[in-house]
């Protein structure tokens, strides 16, 4: 429902041609931090999927202009992602949720115009191309017109989602389920059933049987990175079944965290973890808004302008999450 009522209004504003017009009346401002106004339009599609957003950079006649767009696009904060920010907010900010998503947002966007401002200084020095742009006329938009067109969109993510992230999650299920040999533990010497113990008993070795596992070993081989940002080796699991899709993150939290097909069993999971806290996951929110984009953001910056900036996009914007990540954990540790 969210993601429907995201590309509605991005359609509505499409089918009335008023997309034109802001980026005209936003071409003063996006020159003072280094962009053309005819990016204001991809920026504003990557808060639907950047994918459709990259490849409408293809407007934008300076290639310098257009690939500065192509490598902040990113920070626009994709429709893959709300998953995340839901699940997340649902949990720990349930009082301020409004406020806590509207400023990871917000964060999206100052970041995109500090590293636009500071890569137009060093990597792009340029003149600044003219703007020169056809108004389309102003038009009613038609409903039936404006449905057809976020059907389309919509689709598109279902696509995705019964596709790559059902394949993914399969993956993920089978490398945690993987070797399983919880059916006969060992305990103080003697062979005891599964069946004998405890429910509790159970959930503990269950834990233990993941840990052992081949997700556990991953994660536990990438943990010491992640440990000064305060996350454990399932959080980093999930940052990195990430690269393929971004809503890849909640069928992976669910599957490490056992939860059943409620998300709001997988929230009470998350807030009865050890390592979960609001600072925790504010941070961890950071981290997904900023680190490396997934894999069709990455094949499609290839095609548009090779794979020497879509490696530099995923290194710079991987090395830019830890940053900032480790420094909001540190500082907010000292507060909270």
């Amino acid at each position: 429902p969210n993601i429907l009522l995201l590309f509605l209004f991005i359609s509505f504003m499409e089918d009335t041609g008023y997309m034109a017009r802001a980026a005209f009346i936003t071409d003063k401002v996006m020159h003072k931090i280094g962009l053309h106004g005819k990016s204001f339009i991809p920026l504003i599609m990557g808060f639907g999927c950047n994918v459709p957003a990259i490849m409408a950079t293809r407007t934008l006649e300076n290639k310098n202009d257009r690939i500065l767009t192509i490598l902040i696009n990113p920070f626009m904060s994709c429709s893959a992602r709300i998953p995340v920010y839901i699940l997340i907010i649902g949990a720990f900010f349930k009082e301020s949720a409004a406020l806590v998503l509207f400023s990871i947002y917000g964060i999206g966007i100052i970041i995109a115009v500090i590293v636009a401002r500071i890569f137009k200084k060093v990597l792009f020095k340029s003149e600044e191309a003219p703007f020169v742009m056809e108004l389309p006329p102003y038009r009613m938009p038609v409903p039936k017109v404006i449905v057809r067109h976020m059907w389309a969109k919509a689709y598109q993510y279902l696509k995705k989602m019964g596709g790559t992230i059902l394949i993914a999650s399969i993956i993920i299920w089978a490398l945690g389920y993987f070797p399983h040999n919880i059916e006969n533990i060992n305990v103080e010497s003697k062979a005891i059933e599964v069946s004998e113990l405890s429910s509790e008993a159970i959930v503990e070795l269950k834990e233990l049987q993941q840990e052992n596992s081949y997700i556990g070993r991953i994660g536990k081989f990438i943990s010491p990175v992640m440990e000064p940002l305060g996350f454990d080796w399932k959080m980093s699991v999930s940052i990195l079944t990430g690269v393929v899709a971004k809503e890849v993150i909640v069928s992976t939290m669910g599957v490490l965290y056992m939860a059943d097909e409620d998300t709001f069993d997988l929230q009470d999971r998350l807030i009865s973890s050890e390592v979960f806290d609001s600072l925790t996951a504010f941070v961890f929110m950071l981290f997904i808004l900023i680190y490396f984009p997934c894999i069709a953001v990455l094949v499609t910056v290839a095609k548009e302008s090779g794979w020497m900036w879509a490696l530099f996009m995923a290194g710079y914007t991987t090395l830019l999450a830890w940053c900032i990540a480790f420094i909001v954990n540190s500082i907010g540790g000292m507060f909270i």
